[in-house]
């Protein structure tokens, strides 16, 4: 059984606080919570469960440390505070405790990732003999499990375009999402922190490379490009309400180009509400949101992933799953050579593991 300590319990923490609970092979020693009003309360209590688990939040990383867990479960926001999220990542390597998380999108794709994130993180890991591994579902399944599996499906492949379409109007994430993308401003405004010059291919980019390696391609250039979409009426939803002229809709991408034509493409359709970009791609069926992969090739594949709970909005469902690719990982994660991981280092049956009991 792997002793296993929660590092935040936000949209995605808690989501793997409560499968870090519920599974038999997994034992809860410690949690992190950073806001001030969660410590002290039983774990349970803040990923909805009723049964008590004896154990509570600290802020206090020495002492989580101290229970020589297994592994940590990172899903802190970290890229608003990326130097305060490799330290805090960093001594818990260094302490040789193996850390799988969500936060820290870069390392989705750590080969690509840069000097100043991936040499500190390589430096614990050698000192403490421990493992790094980061995933999500987008950055992360959509663009590589799902793509690969697309992919494996074709005799020849043209193109390859990976799309996020969905509705983020239920998604309580303004202080970071909604800051990021803009949601709200009008087109006076500065352009949003997230498509200023080289953040988004900062933040994708490393999937496109990272793909066109795998595939032998050898790419010209990887761009980005930016599309809003403003409101042409007030719009009240979970994340913010938008008046009228103010932004309700993004559509970005990050294209690997070869000869004048983009091979592999990395795009996101976010909406505040089904009225904005009527123009735009929508998820088939009604649905709000779909992680589609198309392979154009020969065969021509389309792969769409949707997903669904009987009480979680559709973008609760997708904090839920990713915090799946984390937690399924930890049991190989802990047996893995020391070092950073990708998810193709990862032996697909691992990550499906432990599921069933």
């Amino acid at each position: 059984m792997r002793r296993v300590v929660q590092f935040s319990t936000g949209n995605v923490g808690r989501h793997s606080l409560r499968a870090i609970i519920g599974r038999p092979d997994l034992k809860l020693v410690g949690v992190h919570a950073a806001n001030p009003d969660k410590i002290g309360r039983d774990a349970a209590e803040l990923c909805g469960l009723s049964e008590p688990t004896g154990v509570v939040p600290t802020n206090d990383i020495d002492a989580l440390i101290a229970l020589a867990p297994d592994c940590v479960v990172y899903t802190a926001l970290g890229e608003t505070r990326p130097m305060e999220a490799i330290e805090q990542m960093s001594k818990l390597l260094a302490a040789g405790i193996n850390v799988v998380g969500t936060s820290m999108v870069w390392l989705v794709t750590p080969r690509q990732a840069d000097d100043w994130l991936r040499v500190p993180l390589e430096q614990a890991c050698q000192a403490g003999n421990s493992s790094l591994y980061v995933n999500g579902i987008d950055p992360g399944y959509s663009g590589d499990t799902a793509v690969h599996a697309a992919l494996s499906l074709v005799t020849r492949a043209e193109s390859v375009t990976v799309k996020e379409i969905f509705d983020y109007g239920n998604y309580d994430d303004y202080e970071y999402t909604g800051t990021a993308m803009g949601f709200g401003a009008t087109p006076d405004d500065d352009t949003p922190m997230a498509f200023q010059p080289g953040v988004i291919t900062s933040m994708f980019g490393g999937l496109v490379r990272n793909l066109a390696g795998h595939l032998g391609v050898t790419l010209d250039e990887v761009r980005q490009r930016y599309e809003p979409w403003y409101a042409e009426n007030r719009i009240e939803c979970t994340m913010m309400t938008v008046e009228p002229g103010q932004l309700a809709g993004v559509r970005f991408g990050v294209e690997g180009m070869r000869g004048g034509v983009p091979v592999i493409t990395v795009e996101h359709t976010t909406r505040l509400t089904p009225a904005a970009a009527p123009d735009w791609d929508y998820p088939p069926d009604g649905l709000s949101g779909v992680h589609r992969v198309i392979v154009e090739g020969e065969p021509r594949i389309e792969v769409s992933t949707h997903l669904s709970h009987p009480v979680l909005d559709v973008t609760d469902a997708g904090c839920l799953s990713t915090a799946a690719r984390a937690v399924n990982a930890i049991d190989w994660v802990c047996r893995a050579p020391a070092g950073l991981v990708a998810v193709e280092d990862i032996p697909p049956t691992e990550l499906i593991r432990g599921l069933m009991w």
